[in-house]
């Protein structure tokens, strides 16, 4: 087993420890620390919506603040046969529904190509203090990142602080920050 399958087995483990009540918490407080980025000032904001079977972050929180600031948001569809994420318009009419994979996902919309967009809230498991992070390891993520445009900002969320070091490849993207509960972490 190499280093990220363990971390990825370590962080599903921590996360199955958190309570319902506990992430609803550390989510608020994670959507409220991003306040403090100097990102507000973009269009275009990528957001991941809620694996909540796999107790991931509850991005409602940071799409309230996103919609409150009259942002567009742009979420995506997985496309397991390419392994590429197609990205689509959230608008009120979107009509989403839970995938196989339980994720949620928008039926159709108007696409939105990656180098358009401004900031993107990036799902993870691990991150360490160079700003690499582990997914679930099927690099739709890392895919989806090398499309966007140089000045994209990709902003990492975790309810756990950093690792001191993740071994990295050539294929894994940067972030450039990660928010925590507690804390942001810069790695511009």
């Amino acid at each position: 087993m190499n280093e990220k399958q363990i971390l990825r087995r370590k962080y599903i483990e921590l996360r199955k420890s958190i309570s319902e009540e506990s992430i609803k918490e550390l989510s608020l407080q994670i959507a409220n620390k991003t306040l403090e980025l100097s990102i507000w000032d973009k269009n275009y904001y990528h957001l991941f919506l809620t694996i909540s079977d796999k107790k991931e972050i509850n991005t409602d929180y940071l799409l309230h603040i996103l919609q409150g600031k009259d942002k567009s948001v742009v979420v995506s569809k997985s496309d397991f046969s390419s392994g590429e994420l197609i990205h689509f318009l959230l608008q009120e009419n979107t009509a989403l529904k839970v995938s196989s994979y339980g994720i949620p996902e928008p039926v159709d919309g108007i696409q939105v190509n990656p180098e358009q967009l401004d900031v993107v809230f990036v799902p993870l498991l691990a991150f360490d203090t160079k700003g690499d992070r582990v997914g679930y390891g099927k690099g739709f993520y890392d895919r989806f990142l090398a499309k966007c445009n140089p000045n994209t900002v990709f902003v990492g969320l975790s309810f756990f602080e950093p690792e001191p070091l993740i071994k990295s490849n050539d294929t894994d993207i940067k972030l450039h920050y990660c928010v925590t509960p507690s804390q942001i972490y810069s790695f511009k």
